[in-house]
């Protein structure tokens, strides 16, 4: 199949999956394209099968905002036009679907039928997609979209609660790419970050109020009066300079490191003990099933669509949302214990198996068949 696959090419999880889902489809023989604005960060080598279209848009005095969706639309014309592209997937509602629909419908009047399907990821449904100023867009698009997949069971009723759909719509969970995630020798940076043999606890997101930072600084803090450890966090993003102040406030900047946005995450979850994650929602919790991936417990909320990912008792421990003190508990018992340390590392590592990139490409794969089937007889 030729693939054209839009997303945000940043850090957050939904440019991840994006990327990673289109290098898996491209491995196994696919002609992928990616239409985005600039590289998609994962996207940081030749790669065959693989083509990248960037989307420019016209600086012009009378435009107090660059007009990127319009842009956008004429570059998925040009590139289904000219690359023969079977389908187009796009990755977040906003504004992928509503552009999307856009260039169908530009394709159309030129007697070409493209087939679109539509992934949600969380917070373009949780957040951003239930503002008013965005609601009936994203309601609309995802009714127009041939397909409609969520990277969870969570997000797909949250989906159907929040809006009036006439579409179904299929879980197809997010994944893991083992042949990158795993769990590596890396002693060298763990006997820098701790010299002294402390645990290490690692959380990795956006820095954004939804993620609870604090929370992780807060249980940190706990953790550290009973057992030597380090705290890492990865990543950057608006709370971050107050995470800082925090730090300071604590008198624990010794004990924590900002190492800021990370290409090479796996390197830092190959020396964790492990995980935090406190969000207030999440869809799935990709950055905890990379953890897990790399043999990491987790120590998380029961927000969202965490649960069908971290197991409590098994891979890890679970929580009230802004439960600090039952987190910080959870986090010592486990560091303490060395031995069940161990076999709920290896109770992480079976779990994250489940999501192996090649046991969910198929999935994508047999959906893409049978949008593009039905399309044609539409």
């Amino acid at each position: 199949m030729k693939i054209g696959i839009v997303c945000y090419p940043t850090f957050g999880g939904s440019g991840v999956v994006a990327t990673e889902l289109g290098l898996g489809l491209a491995d196994k023989g696919h002609d992928v394209h990616f239409i985005t604005y600039k590289r998609p960060v994962r996207l940081t080598a030749f790669h065959a099968n693989v083509y990248f279209h960037e989307v420019t848009s016209m600086e012009y005095p009378l435009f107090e905002y660059t007009p990127y969706e319009t842009s956008l639309a004429s570059k998925l014309v040009d590139v289904v036009r000219f690359e023969k592209l079977d389908i187009l997937h796009v990755h977040y509602a906003i504004p992928h679907a509503a552009v999307a629909y856009m260039a169908k419908q530009i394709l159309k009047s030129q007697g070409i039928n493209i087939p679109i399907i539509t992934t949600l990821h969380g917070t373009d449904i949780t957040l951003v997609g239930t503002d008013s100023s965005f609601a009936p867009v994203v309601e609309f698009s995802i009714n127009e979209s041939d397909g409609v997949t969520a990277v969870s069971e969570h997000l797909r009723q949250e989906t159907m609660n929040t809006f009036k759909l006439k579409k179904n719509i299929k879980v197809i969970h997010n994944f893991i790419d083992f042949s990158r995630f795993r769990k590596t020798n890396k002693d060298h940076f763990r006997k820098a970050i701790a010299p002294e043999g402390e645990k290490i606890l690692v959380h990795i997101s956006n820095f954004r109020k939804v993620k609870r930072v604090e929370d992780v600084i807060h249980i940190f803090e706990r953790v550290s009066k009973r057992t030597k450890s380090k705290l890492l966090l990865i990543g950057d993003g608006p709370e971050r300079k107050y995470m800082e102040e925090l730090c300071r406030n604590l008198h624990l900047c010794d004990e924590i490191r900002f190492l800021g946005k990370q290409e090479a995450v796996e390197e830092l979850l190959a020396i964790a003990d492990l995980f935090i994650l406190p969000s207030e929602n999440e869809s799935f919790g990709l950055a905890a099933l990379e953890a897990m991936a790399c043999e990491v417990p987790v120590i998380s909320s029961n927000a969202g669509g965490i649960p069908e990912v971290n197991i409590d008792g098994v891979t890890g421990y679970m929580c009230e949302v802004g439960d600090v003190d039952g987190m910080a508990a959870r986090c010592i018992e486990l560091l303490e214990d060395e031995e069940s340390l161990a076999v709920f590392r290896k109770n992480a590592f079976k779990q994250a198996q489940r999501f192996d990139i090649h046991e969910i490409l198929p999935s994508y794969e047999n959906y893409y068949l049978e949008i593009i089937k039905s399309t044609k007889f539409n």
